[in-house]
């Protein structure tokens, strides 16, 4: 398979679009690239459009999105996209979660360049979404459903469990931000809605440590990750997909489950129906064939689980300051209602 390159400029030439499209589509010609809209951040996504000699093979569509780590900002951290190869590479098809549908993704074992490229959702009429985006009960049962899925096809089967990638790293090699880098937030006018049973930087990090133990339950499944509403993305016939894997891991089903449920909702809507969408979760769980979990022991790990999303957002610093304040307020006001520390034994 055609190694992913450095720049972008190259990902976008007919010569390396040729190369990498012909694993899945062989006797591909790409005689054409017109870019399109392109947005950096850490990674970069760049939107384009090609034409083929002969036209397009089934099953190709011509409007693209490639993804990757191309700015002086993104390269230093290109590793970071590695895991989302995996999961477009190995787990997306395999589960039949509702997801860009992924044309090429690799990564180079020395450089550790990576690059996905999917179809382009935008093209085809959908919309990516983010914290400040309305959403319902109703939309986040369905994205539940999507979650259900991805738990259930490899809910604690080996293929999975012994794939090193979607390993945790462990307390000492996660690099994560500490207490002074909390209180930034948690002191600011970012974190004004952190409710005062929660705003406690240090027992948050020994929270954090103590739902992220090593997995002992054996109820564990491969997890999206960063579960969170800003993850989603309405196709053209308005149903939630997930995107953006490059957290994807191995670990316990709460931590989606809760962090989506507690950052997808307002406060007042979580209230109302989170009870309620747990249960459809649970019911999803069966219909994928999972021995799914007892109502008490499901409500108490999701109780637990909502530290993990907190904690995501306690040490995000480089985000829209209105996205952070949202989210914060949304799973600190779930995190102290559920007394969430204390559920894991902090």
């Amino acid at each position: 398979m055609a190694k992913p390159p450095a720049t972008l400029d190259e990902v976008l030439s007919p010569e390396w679009l040729t190369a990498a499209l012909s694993e899945r589509f062989p006797g591909i010609e790409v005689t054409r690239v017109t870019p399109g809209p392109v947005v950096s951040r850490l990674s970069t996504n760049a939107r384009f459009t090609i034409e083929c000699a002969g036209g397009l093979p089934d099953g190709l569509v011509p409007t693209l999105c490639a993804k990757g780590y191309f700015t002086d900002k993104g390269r230093p951290v290109t590793f970071l996209g590695a895991r989302e190869v995996g999961f477009y590479r190995d787990v997306a098809e395999a589960t039949g979660v509702r997801t860009l549908r992924s044309v090429y993704a690799e990564v180079d074992a020395e450089t550790r360049h990576n690059v996905v490229i999917t179809e382009d959702v935008i093209a085809a009429g959908g919309v990516f979404l983010d914290a400040l985006s309305p959403y319902t009960p109703d939309q986040t049962a369905e994205s539940l459903t999507q979650y259900a899925k991805l738990h259930g096809a490899t809910w604690g089967k080996a293929q999975w469990k012994n794939a090193r990638w979607l390993d945790w790293p462990t307390a000492a090699n996660r690099g994560f931000r500490g207490v002074d880098d909390i209180r930034v937030n948690f002191d600011g006018p970012i974190g004004a809605g952190v409710p005062a049973e929660v705003n406690d930087p240090q027992r948050l990090i020994d929270a954090f440590e103590a739902l992220m133990a090593p997995e002992d339950s054996g109820v564990w499944a491969v997890l999206h990750g960063d579960a969170h509403v800003g993850n989603i993305f309405l196709d053209a016939e308005s149903r939630p997909g997930l995107v953006d894997f490059q957290c994807v891991r191995r670990a316990h089903w709460a931590i989606d489950i809760a962090y989506h449920i507690a950052s997808a909702l307002e406060t007042s809507d979580r209230e109302k129906n989170e009870r309620d969408l747990l249960a459809h979760y649970l019911e999803q769980l069966r219909a994928n064939g999972v021995d799914a979990p007892g109502w008490d022991e499901a409500w108490n790990d999701y109780r637990q689980g909502i530290v993990f999303g907190l904690y995501m957002w306690a040490v995000t610093l480089l985000v829209d300051p209105a996205i952070t304040t949202t989210l914060l307020q949304r799973l600190g006001a779930a995190a102290a209602l559920h007394d969430s520390y204390t559920a894991v034994g902090v």
